[in-house]
């Protein structure tokens, strides 16, 4: 929002009515999209974890990457002496062989890998279940040369790095043809992921995986088709090529196309039937035929393996990178499809930046019922680190429920049940440092960008912000989300200091004390933050316990104080009612709502306390909130 909104300390009153199904939604979809109407139930209870496998744990460090598994992310080759980093390792302070090309840390960090594999996640399964997760959402594991796997190597395969025998598995795929779904067969990481999907499933848990529809990389077998046989090339249509190599010139090089956002090593598959000029947003268009048919072999493959009509042994879903680049005709397809395999696949789109960094898209055009269930929301999290962390400040509590409210708009109730939202994730910075820096929100986040920064271990004052974030998150309407290391403290700038390996309490890291840019900085000791830790797991076990109401009851703004950063909220299902009292400023206050019956504080723990003449009066110590529960 680029305007402010005139505070006021009365209270406002705004009632959201969550109906569970949509039958009394107005319908904005056209008729041959009624059957994909509904979105998938469970995704209204699910509790998010989302996990970027290279750096979450190493479980089997006989497939750590070697120089030939990392070819091909640019044109460059990899440092002398390369090597993975040691899992503990000083983030800033360079290996030997980044040390000796002579860049400095960020011009040679894409270069790092950790080891991070499937093994390393089943390994954890037993601390996601104890945290209280129900939902794992994983960054792409297709295979690829990076850390981050948005640039496929192919998409039909589970990385090689990810699973016990990677040499193995490069062979079986180069026997195969790519275009010819019967020629595929199963290799050793494809065979860990669906074991892990499986236990996943027996545990009660869903997932989810990362795909992006929109860019490939270099080593794609399909771009590598193409840059050996140019025009001639039977994929020659397939991606965004402005202009083939003459072979008449032969001292020069004409070949030029669309990569994502100017990367020359994410080349853009072709979209057809777009208006022209018009590259992002809510458009017309599809892709290629023969783009269309992979992704939907590709699809089918993970969504039900077996190929017997029951999706039970597949993934639970897909989360789709850089959403609003590919037009939504091939989207509107791609949920039909992905229903008549899984009627209860769950779709979220990254829909974010319009104009980066002032405005964000309005993602209902994508919420209509034949496209998306939920977007990542990050237009939630942006107004709630204003408000509570003053990060930019100069939001009032009134403001900020306006701005929840608009964002509401043009969204039917069962899309916002199961939106994803979201503190952080592996494109922003960790949510402590986000808290830590009062900045705008992903706008100079970088020691690169700012050189006052902060990339140290946030205070206690940021934890305590945290938390009120943390409480309005996992009480309010949509599934929250966890970007995996927030809930033991890590900290870290924008990408790709974010990507920092996991910090696990059985593992030994040596101190951060270095500054990429060799600027004095404090030394900080890393090991998980146990008191955030356990502040999320009672907050879990809080909202898990009182799952319908959060997830299905309405919401009611109760007060909205601006002279005392004061915000309230109630939210009811049937007899079931709840009050969220947040105090955003650094002194004590006690606040009186509209009350009936007798309530206990839920979180923190409390004693019961009884409403008299029909208000409940509680009192909020300086940055924290309560959740009042009525018996």
């Amino acid at each position: 929002m680029r305007g402010r909104m005139p505070g006021h300390s009365r209270s406002i009153l705004v009632v959201l009515a969550f109906a569970v199904g949509c039958a009394d939604e107005p319908s904005q979809q056209p008729a041959d999209a009624a059957a994909n109407l509904e979105v998938p139930a469970w995704a209204a209870d699910a509790i998010w974890y989302q996990i970027f496998v290279e750096r979450f744990r190493n479980g089997d460090p006989s497939n750590d990457p070697t120089v030939h598994d990392i070819a091909g992310v640019t044109d460059q080759a990899a440092p002398d002496g390369w090597r993975p980093t040691p899992w503990g390792h000083d983030w800033y302070r360079q290996e030997r062989w980044a040390a000796a090309t002579g860049k400095d840390f960020y011009g040679t960090v894409t270069f790092r890998r950790y080891g991070g594999d499937l093994q390393g996640v089943m390994d954890q399964l037993d601390y996601l279940q104890g945290l209280g997760v129900t939902a794992l959402y994983l960054n792409p594991v297709n295979d690829a040369p990076s850390l981050h796997k948005y640039d496929a190597r192919n998409y039909r395969h589970i990385d090689r790095n990810f699973g016990p025998d990677p040499r193995g598995d490069e062979a079986r795929t180069a026997a195969e043809d790519p275009t010819d779904p019967a020629t595929w067969s199963w290799t050793a990481a494809d065979s860990l992921f669906l074991a892990l999907v499986e236990e996943v499933h027996r545990r009660g848990m869903r997932i989810i995986v990362d795909y992006s529809w929109n860019h490939t990389g270099i080593t794609f077998w399909a771009w590598r088709d193409i840059l050996a046989h140019q025009r001639g090339s039977r994929f020659a249509d397939w991606y965004e090529i402005e202009r083939f190599d003459d072979p008449a010139t032969r001292d020069t090089n004409e070949f030029a196309y669309r990569g994502w956002v100017g990367v020359p090593w994410l080349p853009e598959w072709k979209k057809i039937g777009r208006p022209a000029g018009e590259t992002h947003g809510a458009i017309d268009g599809n892709l290629v035929p023969g783009v269309r048919d992979l992704v939907f072999s590709v699809t089918r493959r993970w969504l039900d393996p077996n190929g017997d009509g029951d999706p039970s042994d597949g993934v639970d879903g897909f989360r789709l990178d850089v959403a609003e680049m590919v037009p939504l005709g091939f989207w509107r397809e791609y949920r039909r499809f992905v229903r008549s395999v899984n009627p209860n696949a769950y779709l979220v789109g990254e829909i974010w930046w319009e104009q980066w960094p002032d405005k964000m898209y309005d993602p209902a055009p994508w919420l209509r019922g034949d496209v998306f269930d939920a977007v990542m929301n990050y237009r939630w999290y942006m107004p709630t680190r204003s408000f509570f962390a003053g990060a930019p400040p100069g939001m009032t509590a009134s403001w900020y429920a306006a701005y929840l409210d608009s964002l509401t708009a043009g969204i039917t109730p069962s899309h916002l049940r199961v939106m994803m939202n979201l503190t952080a994730s592996h494109d922003t910075p960790r949510f402590g440092t986000s808290v830590y820096n009062p900045g705008r929100y992903k706008y100079h986040a970088s020691p690169r960008d700012d050189p006052d920064y902060r990339i140290d271990r946030p205070d206690e004052r940021t934890r305590r912000v945290q938390q009120m974030i943390l409480t309005q998150q996992f009480t309010y309407v949509g599934a929250p989300h966890i970007w995996n290391g927030d809930e033991v403290g890590m900290w870290g700038a924008d990408d790709p200091d974010e990507r920092k390996p996991m910090v696990w309490g059985d593992q030994r890291y040596e101190d951060e004390a270095t500054h990429p840019f060799g600027r004095v900085r404090r030394r900080d000791r890393v090991a998980p933050d146990t008191v955030l830790f356990q502040f999320y797991r009672d907050l879990i076990a809080l909202r898990r316990q009182h799952l319908r109401l959060f997830a299905d009851g309405t919401l009611t703004w109760l007060l909205t104080d601006d002279a005392r950063s004061v915000l309230v909220y109630e939210r009811v299902l049937g007899d079931q009612h709840a009050i969220v009292a947040f105090n955003a400023t650094e002194e004590p206050h006690e606040v009186s709502v509209t009350a009936v019956g007798a309530y206990r504080i839920a979180f923190p723990q409390g004693d019961a306390v009884a409403v008299g003449d029909g208000s409940l009066t509680v009192p909020l110590p300086a940055l924290t909130a309560s959740v009042w529960i009525r018996d």
